[in-house]
């Protein structure tokens, strides 16, 4: 078993509402030196593979054709948990 982590983020320049509206309230609650915030999501998978490369072209399938939409975001595959 291998365990990956995918990390998904909106592409630069994209409207982000959450990380917007979280930035106001940060400067609302006194935290006046906050500039950009931006949200995204982490995915951790167990993938049963021969080794890590397999394992990996497994995930990045499963980032293209499901777990990120690539109009929109980027994402990257990294190991461990």
């Amino acid at each position: 078993m291998h365990e990956l982590r995918v990390t998904i983020t909106r592409k630069q320049g994209l409207s982000d509402p959450e990380g917007t509206t979280a930035r106001r309230a940060l400067h609302d609650l006194g935290f006046t030196g906050v500039g950009e915030v931006s949200f995204g999501r982490v995915i951790a998978i167990e993938v049963d593979a021969t080794d890590e490369a397999a394992a990996r072209k497994q995930v990045d399938d499963m980032c293209r054709k499901l777990l990120a939409n690539p109009v929109i975001e980027h994402y990257h595959i990294e190991s461990g948990p």
